[in-house]
């Protein structure tokens, strides 16, 4: 990651200290101890590449990433409050046309509210996610695929932060949700097979009577694409890689087809290519699409796909800032979307990068689709 991603991660810390901090009637000595302080939790991605060599896989103990976790996001917190504050301030002198000086115990209180909810926020992050229902009407969908059940996970991001023990309690209540077929839509892991092998073990004992197929996530190529295609696929996964499978229940069939990650140029590896994941397909079978990504749904749309599944965005994981993430997935956050005549899907995700492990008002899932025939 180039320097500037350093900088701009300061950059939160750097508005807390000027503006908050500094004002305060507090020692010298502890203004600036509390400074320095501040500027380390910044740069957790930075003693990430040091632990690992990846900004993406904190290799500390799991108290250490959660405690980094909880520190940047009451950092990021406590400078959005503190501009707010600055904003009310400045319209509140034009108005009354005189200086007027933020108060210490407001400083105190909204410094408070950003540690909670920072907290909050990790908490949220790390629990074992509820089965979410979700039905889906299908057109074309045969008689004997009605009622038919998809349990949905994606963005595991399985690491120090989300171990085996977290890994095993979602194999459970996976395999419990009574589904037909389980897929993941990409993001496993964050680290190489010989970081995660312990971790992401739990996986193999995910079980549905029509299989477990997956795809790779943009996450799965930071880490030596290869020696993790091979290692999921040896723990029971049909990894989808531009491929598809057809399922068949008395004569009628369903097809689940898979693509590789948009990522996967950058790194010399097959692009998606979902008509080569569609070659050989029966036409009158629908298809359900499993895309880490859901930008390329208009694409998916215009092929004939019945249902994609996708996640990548974790769901903007907080309110408001979801806004924007919705603009970088071309405006597919979270949730159900009608494209074309196809239903999309995104998942909020199941785990969460431990880079940013927050969520407040964007839960997380596993996530049970039941399909229907449309009328």
């Amino acid at each position: 990651m180039p320097p500037i991603f350093n900088f701009v991660f300061a950059i939160p810390a750097l508005i807390v200290i000027a503006r908050w901090l500094w004002p305060l009637p507090l020692p010298l000595w502890a203004r600036i101890a509390t400074a320095l302080l501040m500027l380390a939790a910044s740069q957790f991605h930075l003693w990430s590449r040091f632990s690992s060599g990846s900004v993406f896989a904190p290799e500390f103990p799991r108290l250490i990433v959660i405690l980094f976790n909880w520190a940047f996001g009451a950092l990021v917190l406590l400078a959005v409050f503190q501009l707010i504050v600055d904003i009310g301030t400045l319209l509140t002198m034009l108005v009354r046309r005189e200086v007027i000086h933020e108060p210490a115990p407001l400083r105190y209180a909204i410094a408070g509210l950003a540690a909670l909810l920072a907290g909050v926020g990790v908490a949220n992050a790390l629990r074992v996610p509820p089965v979410k229902d979700v039905t889906v009407t299908i057109r074309n969908l045969p008689p004997s695929f009605d009622g038919y059940r998809i349990v949905q996970l994606t963005d595991l991001h399985i690491s120090r932060l989300f171990t085996a023990g977290w890994a095993q309690e979602v194999v459970d209540r996976s395999n419990a949700a009574g589904a037909d077929m389980i897929v993941v839509t990409g993001d496993f892991i964050d680290g190489s097979v010989a970081m995660r092998r312990d971790d992401v073990a739990p996986m193999r004992g995910l079980r549905a009577p029509d299989g477990v197929y997956a795809i790779p996530g943009n996450h799965e190529y930071f880490f030596d694409y290869g020696a993790w295609m091979r290692h999921l696929s040896g723990m029971g996964f049909h990894m989808l890689t531009n491929a598809h499978a057809v399922i068949e229940r008395g004569g009628d069939r369903l097809v689940v087809a898979g693509v590789t990650d948009l990522s996967a140029l950058s790194v010399g590896e097959a692009g998606p290519d979902l008509a080569l994941a569609l070659r050989g397909a029966p036409a009158d079978a629908p298809v359900v699409l499993l895309d880490h990504q859901p930008r390329k749904a208009p694409q998916a749309a215009a092929q004939g796909i019945a249902l994609q599944l996708s996640g990548h965005t974790h769901g903007g994981m907080i309110v408001g800032l979801d806004r924007l993430v919705a603009k970088g997935n071309d405006g597919y956050v979270s949730g159900r979307y009608a494209v074309g005549g196809m239903t999309l899907y995104v998942s909020n995700g199941t785990g969460l990068w431990p880079g940013f492990a927050l969520r407040l008002g964007v839960p997380s899932e596993i996530t049970r689709f039941t399909l229907r025939p449309a009328d």
